[in-house]
């Protein structure tokens, strides 16, 4: 274990002793931490809270921690993208894990179930829209793993090297990387949802394979995800955050993984924005399974 405090200008603590981005203290956080994008669905799953105790906000990030079914929960919104990610998972592990007051690493790790609730763009014509995707395998296109030393342990090397050569990638967007999420939270999910091994992307557009205006590195990005398959699994859907997540969350020592409500088919070309009440069955479906 590391015998010297940790810098503050490595972690930042608020005067109030609050973590610097997420703006809530150590005692804020429950042991069950379900993340979406939008600040504004953590106020959805909220109100199915039988009681409340914290509602926080700071910049994207929305904290709700609450007791459902008799157990604390907490609710948190973590803003779009990987890079985002990789503040919330890195401020979530110091707030569990890290004595603020000595800055010091705890003696007893204490380990976090995650899920983050999100949507997705499915990839393959036979997955239709209003499916719930979980991610048992998340593909980074984003690079945020390969930051952290131990990223290659974790990584699935002969899925990276079977899809590099499939895609024909080219060499300046980056190696991409292959982790699985967590077994503890799939075997929740897995009665009711679909297998995914999920692509995020460090963009919306270009890096989803959708050309507005600019020409694309890879023009047929969609086609080739599609007809990628290695080991039984097929590439299902795209979204945005999930490989951070899966990622971090196995170094760190946390258990988490990426469960998506798909609102568009990308190989159809069809979309559905009034997903809303889907979502919010999700949403209380999620939240049984994991405080059963």
């Amino acid at each position: 274990m590391n015998d010297k405090p940790i810098p503050s200008s490595e972690l930042i603590i608020n005067d109030d002793g609050s973590v610097f981005h997420l703006h809530i203290l150590p005692e804020d956080l429950a042991d069950i931490v379900i993340m979406m994008g939008d600040p504004g669905r953590v106020g959805t799953i909220a109100a199915l809270f039988d009681t409340i105790e914290l509602d926080k906000h700071s910049r994207e990030f929305h904290t709700i921690t609450g007791t459902y079914n008799g157990k604390r929960v907490t609710a948190m919104s973590h803003g779009i993208g990987t890079d985002n990610i990789d503040i919330v998972m890195t401020e979530l592990d110091a707030l569990a894990n890290i004595d603020f007051k000595t800055r010091l690493p705890k003696e007893e790790h204490r380990r976090l179930t995650i899920l983050r609730i999100g949507t997705c763009g499915a990839t393959q014509p036979d997955i239709p829209l209003g499916s719930y995707i979980l991610s048992h395998i998340s593909v980074g296109f984003d690079g945020v793993l390969n930051w952290y030393k131990g990223g290659e342990g974790i990584s699935m090397g002969d899925f990276e090297e079977a899809f590099i050569e499939h895609m024909e990638w080219p060499s300046r967007l980056g190696t991409p990387y292959f982790v699985r999420a967590s077994e503890t939270v799939i075997d929740k999910f897995r009665d009711w949802t679909i297998k995914g091994m999920t692509v995020s992307a460090p963009g919306f557009y270009g890096p989803q394979g959708r050309s507005v205006r600019l020409e694309l590195t890879i023009p047929d990005l969609i086609g080739k995800l599609e007809s990628f398959e290695h080991e039984g699994y097929r590439i299902t859907n795209i979204e945005m955050e999930s490989s951070a997540l899966a990622g971090m969350s196995r170094l760190l020592g946390h258990d988490a993984a990426t469960l998506c409500l798909a609102i568009a088919n990308r190989h159809v070309k069809e979309s559905n924005p009034d997903y809303k009440p889907m979502m919010a069955h999700l949403l209380k479906s999620a939240l049984d399974a994991l405080t059963a």
